[in-house]
């Protein structure tokens, strides 16, 4: 049961982590962490660990 908890946390995990990644480098605006060096770095250490959790959810091992 914690594999499909885990697969859709990590896909939000993902998908947050873009969007950080993208106000970060000033690709999205409109945003105080917009052109923020620091959400640059955070949001692909972000989705890096979204991709873990839908890796080790897909193969059953729990976080």
């Amino acid at each position: 049961m914690i594999t499909p908890l885990s697969r859709m946390l990590g896909v939000a995990l993902v998908l947050i982590g873009l969007l950080w990644t993208g106000q970060g480098l000033g690709w999205i605006g409109g945003s105080f962490m917009t052109g923020a060096v620091v959400w640059a770095v955070i949001g692909p250490l972000t989705a890096l660990a979204g991709t873990v959790l839908i890796v080790r959810g897909g193969r059953g091992e729990s976080p």
